[in-house]
């Protein structure tokens, strides 16, 4: 039985393994299933859906508000009233009266209707445009997290990318290794030339390791970045990564981008804001109705009659309600004034950041222009430093060249190789920011 169990557990463990395969993982998946779960972009629709609420708030201003009442309440000693006797046919004395019931009930409805309060009117417009401010920000924070992901997306992939160098550099140093020990065994090397070549296959191999650290860090960081289990496995397909240049456009127009346009429905909520507070200077009107029912009697009037002394009868009235404000101490004055510097303030920002827009735009052109220039130059040095290395080796076996030549082709051709994968990062990350400068994060969903 022992061995049986430890034979399923074994099972269970292959079948576990091969159910958590690597995921395939292209750029337009990575950014789909980050909006799809991460945080940032499923609080971004919370809050439009939370703005329709917040409509709805402002809206029952406008209609009734109908409120039931009621009471119960027992005076076990009642208040005396002094009363003129003359009244009642005993001129120059005093009566002592109590008046009223020890219990007393009532139980009413009570209507509210604003007739006319600027406050609401523009509390209204308001709530409409605060859901579009939402939307707005929906838009912009996919925008932020398509940008962040994107970024971490090719930052994994050129991290592969030195590691698969790595490696190539490590089979071939290996191989010379190997080749300087036959020597060294023959007794056609030196021993300091064995341990130079086992210093660089040591190096090399601690290279790798680092690099190995570094992506799984990294992979790390893009599922977070994505909203996935940290524990899922990735694979990242290189054909995601050919360099194909954008077309250089003129300048867009920062009025389209989605920041510009945050900040101007933030200025147009600053507006209504503005508007609330001057709505305090106006006149309210309301129509007020009520309709009650009142008990009374020497004891607790529920579910009693007249013939338990209990008397019940009703009251109503309808009146209309108007409100003129005279003066505030400045109160009001001053909010509207405070309201209006927070314009002239959002007035700033919004020039601002046309001209970050801009010089966004422009550094992006540039950054991509140099890039691919870079890119171009790195690949041809690659080229030839793999050439070098491939004709130093030759010449190493043959004893035309030193170790110290060999070691040093190595080292170029490594350099060449991480400058090349350098280039092209940089060219990725400039492409993001040139497509974020014309406002088309969004196009990388499709790509």
């Amino acid at each position: 039985m022992k061995y049986r169990l430890s034979f399923l557990s074994i099972v269970w463990f292959a079948l576990n393994m091969q159910a958590q395969e690597a995921t395939t993982l292209s750029l337009q998946d990575a950014l789909k299933f980050a909006l799809e779960n991460k945080a940032e972009a499923q609080k971004a629709k919370l809050k439009v859906e939370n703005s329709q609420y917040q409509i709805e708030e402002v809206r029952s201003r406008a209609l009734p508000q109908i409120t039931a009442n009621g009471s119960l309440n027992y005076s076990p000693i009642q208040q005396t009233s002094i009363i003129d006797g003359g009244s009642f046919g005993q001129p120059g004395t005093t009566i002592e009266a109590v008046f009223g019931q020890k219990w007393n009930s009532i139980a009413g409805v009570s209507l509210t209707q604003a007739l006319f309060d600027q406050s609401v009117f523009t509390g209204l417009k308001a709530a409409r445009s605060t859901k579009e401010f939402y939307l707005i920000n929906n838009q912009l924070t996919e925008e932020q997290v398509i940008e962040g992901v994107a970024n971490n997306y090719y930052q994994v992939y050129v991290l592969r990318e030195k590691l698969s160098l790595l490696e190539n550099t490590f089979k071939i140093t290996e191989k010379a290794r190997d080749i300087v020990k036959g020597q060294f065994e023959n007794g056609l090397a030196k021993k300091i030339d064995l341990d130079r070549m086992n210093v660089r296959v040591t190096n090399v191999m601690t290279q790798k390791q680092q690099i190995n650290n570094l992506i799984q860090l990294q992979e790390n960081t893009l599922k977070f970045y994505i909203g996935m289990p940290i524990a899922t496995k990735i694979v990242i397909p290189n054909t995601a990564f050919e360099i194909t240049p954008l077309a250089i456009t003129e300048a867009p127009n920062p009025e389209t981008r989605t920041e510009y346009l945050l900040l101007k429905k933030q200025e147009e909520l600053l507006n209504f804001q503005k508007k609330a507070a001057i709505a305090n200077f106006y006149p309210t009107l309301s129509l007020s109705a009520n309709y009650n029912y009142f008990g009374q009697g020497p004891e607790m009037p529920l579910f009693k009659k007249p013939s338990n002394g209990v008397y019940w009868s009703d009251f109503s009235s309808i009146g209309l309600n108007l409100r003129v404000p005279i003066f505030s101490g400045f109160g009001t004055r001053a909010k509207v004034r405070q309201a209006d510097v927070e314009l002239r303030s959002i007035e700033e920002d919004i020039k601002d950041t046309q001209l970050a827009l801009d010089l966004d735009y422009k550094n992006a052109t540039t950054q991509i222009e140099n890039s691919i220039s870079t890119i171009t130059n790195q690949k041809e040095n690659m080229r030839l430093a793999e050439e070098i290395l491939k004709n130093t080796n030759n010449n190493y076996q043959q004893g035309l060249a030193s170790l110290t030549d060999l070691l040093d082709a190595e080292n170029a051709a490594t350099e060449a190789q991480n400058n090349y994968t350098a280039a092209i990062l940089d060219y990725k990350l400039a492409e993001i920011k040139l497509v974020k400068s014309k406002g088309e994060l969004k196009t990388l969903l499709n790509n």
